[in-house]
């Protein structure tokens, strides 16, 4: 008896029906006639009630078999499918409301999916989850509430599935990028290919000379033991050190769409990194926090983008901001090859820009470096919309000015000979891609 109060529930029709009969009983105070009508309709609605229990708890021992498929590890800031695969045991169709119980994280308090099941029939429920921050996600149990056609009660089904998903960086922008690289469809993301400027001088093989050759490429030793024409052939610069610095203080902490600016400095990380990798380049990692620098040591390896990956995914922002003093110390003793440092920070105010240039120059001085910071889309949107009030035109003048500001700190940098690279969080992987394949063509890495 237990079990059966604990999985039944009566449904919406049959409190409908109850009202109206109520109702019915009130008139029949009235006008008599109704009574003997009303107690017909308690004895047929008694029977139907007994019926539908017959029905849904009469069935075998797994009526309504259910399991939930989805990724051991979620990618952060995408749509992750998970399926839920039933079958309708039961000889009758059933309505299926099915409740599954999401991590907390997503604040999803109204989820339910609804389906039409005929007998003996499989099917598939899909939805998609997009979670917006890294870490430990629980799943609970799976509660499917099942109505025979007649529609009066429910038996509730609980499927104890519970388990534990692991959020990471964002594997799956990772994975198309990959995809487009491998069939040749990059421009359709906004990554192009970058015009050649001068030539690489890495040597690569010496081979017999053809016309239309570069005659300064010949290779006069080589020509006269041979006796005919030898030319030497370059090919693009490899085995370059790549280092993203992600600065993980408080300046990070900004949310876009949910996300913090750290996770999409993380996402684009990843992406970028595997391009680096597949380029033959040596990709690497360094995370700025306060007064902490951890350095991933620059590597080509099979096994590095795994780690990198690892590393990412504990990454947290601090309330604190960081010392980039610190930082330049670091890498001055942990470096003695010039690398590509790719630094992802922000900077909401110039002065906050200047405070940090003497160690950006200390940098620059020694390494290729290029600071990423991000455009903010919300001030953008308020310099778009139409003044209509005092206070609308005092804000858009604000707005106008940070926007200024922004395009301040790429010429300020510039003047440095520091590299630079403002976009919104959204567009970040691409243009960073952009980027580095026009510093590969220019032959600067």
């Amino acid at each position: 008896m237990k079990k059966l109060y604990l999985a039944l529930f009566f449904t919406t029709r049959l409190y409908t029906m109850l009202g109206a009969l109520a109702l019915l009983f009130i008139l029949a105070y009235f006008f008599p006639v109704l009574y003997p009508i009303g107690l017909l309709i308690v004895a047929g609605l008694g029977l139907m009630l007994l019926v539908d229990l017959f029905f849904l708890f009469t069935a075998g021992r797994e009526p309504f078999p259910l399991s939930r498929v989805m990724a051991q590890r979620f990618s952060n800031g995408d749509d992750n499918t998970i399926r839920l695969h039933v079958k309708n045991n039961f000889r009758f169709p059933v309505i299926v409301t099915i409740l599954d119980e999401l991590p907390f994280q997503f604040q999803l308090r109204d989820f339910k999916q609804k389906a039409l099941i005929k007998p003996g029939e499989s099917k598939e429920i899909t939805y998609t989850l997009r979670p917006v921050e890294r870490g430990e996600y629980q799943f609970g149990n799976t509660n499917s509430f099942i109505r025979s056609p007649i529609g009066l009660v429910q038996r509730r089904i609980v499927q104890e599935n519970g388990e534990t998903v692991s959020v990471y960086p964002s594997f799956l922008q990772l994975r198309n990028f990959e995809l487009y690289t491998f069939e040749n469809r990059t421009g359709e993301t906004g990554v192009h290919k970058k015009k050649m400027i001068g030539q690489s001088m890495e040597f690569d093989h010496i081979k017999e000379y053809v016309r239309g050759d570069d005659v300064r490429r010949v290779n006069w030793k080589a020509t006269a033991r041979r006796g005919g024409l030898m030319v030497n052939n370059y090919v693009e610069e490899r085995s370059q050190q790549i280092y993203c610095v992600i600065d993980k203080g408080r300046a990070m902490k900004m949310p876009f769409e949910g996300m913090t600016l750290l996770d999409y400095a993380i996402n684009s990380s990843l992406v970028f990194s595997n391009i680096a990798l597949q380029k033959g380049d040596k990709a690497g990692l360094v995370t700025l926090m306060e007064q902490q620098v951890d350095v991933l040591p620059a590597s080509s390896k099979k096994v590095q983008l795994n780690k990198i990956l690892d590393t990412l995914y504990a990454q947290e922002t601090q309330w604190q901001e960081s010392d980039y003093e610190k930082l330049v110390v670091t890498l001055r003793s942990h470096f003695n090859q010039r690398s590509l440092l790719v630094l992802f920070t922000n900077f909401e105010s110039l002065s906050a820009l200047q405070r940090q240039i003497p160690y950006l120059r200390r940098l620059s001085k020694y390494h290729l470096l290029l600071v990423v910071f991000f455009e903010n889309t919300e001030l953008k949107k308020i310099t778009q919309d139409t003044a209509v009030t005092v206070e609308d035109i005092y804000r858009q003048v604000i707005a106008q000015k940070f926007a200024y500001e922004k395009k301040q700190m790429v010429r300020e940098l510039a003047q440095f000979g520091i590299l630079s690279l403002l976009t919104t969080p959204q567009q970040l992987s691409v243009h960073l891609v952009n980027k580095y394949l026009e510093l590969k063509s220019r032959s600067l890495i």
